[in-house]
């Protein structure tokens, strides 16, 4: 567990997937609050289905490159009439596929974040976190900020309360960390970040076979691993700091999902990161409870964070 000594991530470029909602639309008050801040460019993006609905949410879905570029060029002129750096781009060729196709426009548009609502549609299906959402963020190389719209539509704003990061001593650490201390300094915020370290009752998997077979033996790992984590998380916190960023952070025993959850309710963050293994594979990932288990249990904002090839 060596963090590394080059804590630092640049968001320069983001784009927001569309389909013509007002509910995806919930997307854009916090992607153009970024893109102030950071002066970076928004691109905003629709692509076109092979077989799409007729209407979404009861509005009349988006059926040709010419709507769709309208469209576009209307809301962008709408959220910044006087800003060059709303850009649109449709994708005329119609594809089936369509988080795997959100994933890679992400990458060949140059994004460093992708912004969508993950509860509006786009294409065929509804975009639950179960669905489009989780699948996007499984497979996208950038990373994907989710926003679940309150009961009036409206996005939650990016404000100078925490943003919660959970870590693992695991490589996806170094990108979810640069990330959340990036969005963190332009949003004038703290962090605040746990490390969970599992009970012998929340094992999984062949640790939970281990604690069956030898529970003493495994108690005195688990203690060995808290100990090992509670040196990790200061030297976190001791690099952060040195970046001049405010930072604090626990070590708490118990199962991920309902540690962050529980941790969100008394810190009351303005967003939560997540990291997603690589190990895990697709398929885990979808049925994966600590990723799932949190977007059920809280309405805040998500940031998922794919672990880097190159880090495996």
């Amino acid at each position: 567990m060596k963090p590394s000594e080059g804590i630092e991530f640049r968001i320069r470029h983001l784009i927001v997937p569309l389909d013509g909602s007002r509910l995806a639309e919930a997307a854009l008050p916090i992607a153009r609050q970024l893109a102030r801040k950071l002066s970076a460019p928004i691109t905003l993006v629709h692509l076109l289905e092979r077989h799409p609905p007729h209407h979404i949410h009861g509005e009349h879905h988006l059926s040709s490159p010419e709507e769709a570029e309208q469209y576009l060029s209307e809301l962008g002129h709408r959220i910044s009439p006087s800003d060059p750096k709303v850009e649109q781009h449709v994708h005329a060729t119609k594809i089936t596929d369509v988080p795997r196709a959100i994933a890679e426009h992400a990458t060949e548009l140059g994004s460093d974040l992708v912004v969508m609502c993950a509860h509006g549609q786009i294409g065929l299906r509804t975009l639950l976190f179960g669905s489009i959402a989780q699948k996007v963020a499984a497979s996208s190389a950038v990373p994907v900020f989710l926003i679940r719209p309150g009961h009036a539509g409206a996005a939650p704003i990016l404000t100078e309360r925490p943003i919660l990061v959970l870590l693992d001593g695991a490589a996806v650490d170094e990108q979810t960390l640069p990330l959340a201390a990036a969005l963190a300094r332009v949003c004038g915020g703290s962090l605040h970040l746990v490390v969970a370290v599992p009970t012998l009752r929340t094992l999984s998997g062949v640790g939970a076979a281990s604690g069956l077979l030898l529970p003493a033996t495994t108690a005195t790992i688990l203690q060995l691993a808290q100990a090992d984590a509670s040196k990790y998380l200061s030297r976190r916190i001791a690099l952060l700091e040195a970046k001049g960023l405010l930072v604090d952070g626990e070590v708490l025993r118990g199962e991920p999902s309902e540690i962050i959850v529980k941790t969100a309710r008394h810190v009351a963050p303005d967003l939560i990161v997540l990291g997603i293994h690589n190990e895990e594979g697709l398929a885990n990932f979808l049925s994966n409870h600590a990723v799932t288990k949190v977007a059920s249990c809280t309405p805040l904002p998500l940031l998922l964070v794919r672990e880097s090839r190159g880090n495996t």
